[in-house]
């Protein structure tokens, strides 16, 4: 009885070991590819964070945005999103001297709200901070003072600009080879991920497979090539419970999309972000302001500075 219970399942396997190419991984490189946990938690600690212009903010977030994962940050117009999403294409590139990753970023603009001028101001911003804490480190390290230049910065963002949801589609499909020949690309910023989604696409059961095989192709970039991808997203309005309540787009259809979800939200006159969504996290929040130099902390609640390490 055992024999006949256990053939179905040696017949699989030896069908699996068959599968190369094309069709999938043989059983035996899906095993190769195991890990253990020990391995993953030391992958973890390791792991690199870029930094968001706000110690409290990447205090909430472990250290800030994490490499290998996708975090999805969104909330009302006029909370700042666009401008956290210009200032971690700016501070991912901070260089090594100065504890940052030395990355280049690809920004992805899909409503037409990246200012290019906003991206100089940012990155004069944070020039001045690194020659603030790091005033004698820049004079010995040549590269260093090579990129300090708001120019350099700029170069170094891939700009995609997104007229529909089939030219979205086209470039994710596309940023694959892309990181193959960029390799010092270490954030994939979408602003915003949904915008056209929500705008032209009607069929609601095709829309969201499409959104999950792209969800799913966003994650395993971040993991092959061991960068941060970070989705801006809108916010729309649920009848929940009796009331109309705020909650992101394209809601439950896309909530496993990401690893961590970060809302920005008025508190008064305050912004605040709230951490949603983490694997290893806990829920809270932190206030954070939209300076002329870029995302720093509020002033209100701490008047420390912010370091860019």
């Amino acid at each position: 009885m055992s024999h006949n219970r256990s053939a179905p399942a040696e017949d699989v396997l030896k069908v699996a070991g068959k599968c190369k190419g094309a069709d999938g991984p043989s059983a035996s490189s899906v095993l190769k590819g195991a890990q253990n946990a020990w391995d993953m938690l030391s992958d973890e600690q390791s792991r690199k964070h870029i930094n968001t212009g706000s110690a409290d903010l990447n205090n909430i977030l472990g250290g800030g945005i994490h490499c290998k994962e996708v975090t999805e940050i969104g909330g009302v117009p006029g909370i700042g999103k666009t401008q956290l999403g210009i200032q971690l294409a700016i501070n991912v590139q901070i260089p090594l001297e100065y504890g940052g990753l030395g990355g280049k970023a690809v920004y992805i603009d899909t409503e037409g709200s990246f200012m290019v001028e906003r991206v100089y101001q940012i990155a004069e911003g944070c020039i001045s901070d690194i020659l603030e804490y790091f005033p004698y480190c820049h004079e010995k390290a040549p590269s260093g003072q090579k990129r300090l230049k708001p120019e350099s910065f700029l170069a170094d963002i891939y700009y995609f600009r997104i007229c529909s949801y089939t030219e979205q589609i086209a470039v994710i499909n596309y940023l694959e080879k892309f990181l193959e020949e960029h390799k010092d690309v270490r954030i994939v910023i979408i602003d915003s991920v949904t915008f056209h989604f929500r705008q032209d696409f009607d069929d609601m059961a095709l829309r969201t497979r499409v959104l999950s095989g792209l969800s799913l192709k966003l994650m395993k970039l971040a993991k092959a090539h061991n960068l941060a991808v970070v989705l801006l997203n809108q916010v729309t309005t649920k009848f929940m419970e009796g009331s109309f309540q705020l909650t992101l787009a394209l809601g439950d259809s896309w909530s496993h999309s990401c690893t961590n979800r970060l809302i920005l939200y008025w508190n008064g006159k305050e912004r605040y972000a709230y951490l949603d969504k983490s694997p290893s996290l806990p829920v809270a929040s932190a206030p954070y302001a939209v300076t002329g130099k870029g995302v720093r902390d509020a002033v209100s609640s701490s008047c420390k500075r912010v370091r860019v390490t």
